[in-house]
């Protein structure tokens, strides 16, 4: 998932960030955010931009970008598509190591039957106690 995050993230956030008016420096520094920042505040519902953007940059924007950039929309769907890409990398993965499990059970051999060993015969002469016939 970090993987997948890490390949389109930056640029999808600072690229995101931008287009809404954010100056390119404080928007390459929100991109350099580490991927499990932004998954674990995706996962809280928090939504960092202000925090990763600085509440000085976020000053110079007019009112309604603020609003857009602050509200609880915004964050969700800037990462929507390298949160895809992350669950893409993830599957694949996932998909992989299960083919590869499956080729070594098959390349390991039959099927392992257990055999029971027989159960000791009583010496000829043995009188069974009582125990031992509600045992049996």
């Amino acid at each position: 998932m970090i993987v997948g995050l890490a390949s389109s993230l930056p640029g999808t956030l600072s690229s995101g960030l931008e287009a809404h008016g954010v100056s390119a420096a404080a928007a390459q520094h929100a991109g350099h955010t580490p991927p499990i920042s932004v998954l674990f505040a995706a996962f809280l519902g928090y939504n960092p931009i202000q925090h990763l953007v600085g509440a000085s940059a976020l000053a110079g924007l007019p009112a309604h970008t603020q609003a857009v950039l602050s509200g609880s929309s915004f964050f969700p769907h800037l990462i929507s598509a390298p949160f895809r890409d992350g669950l893409h990398t993830a599957f694949t993965f996932a998909i992989i190591a299960c083919l590869v499990a499956a080729a070594a059970s098959l390349l390991r051999g039959g099927r392992y039957h257990h055999a029971e060993e027989p159960a000791p015969r009583p010496a000829p002469g043995h009188i069974p106690k009582l125990e031992e016939q509600h045992a049996r």
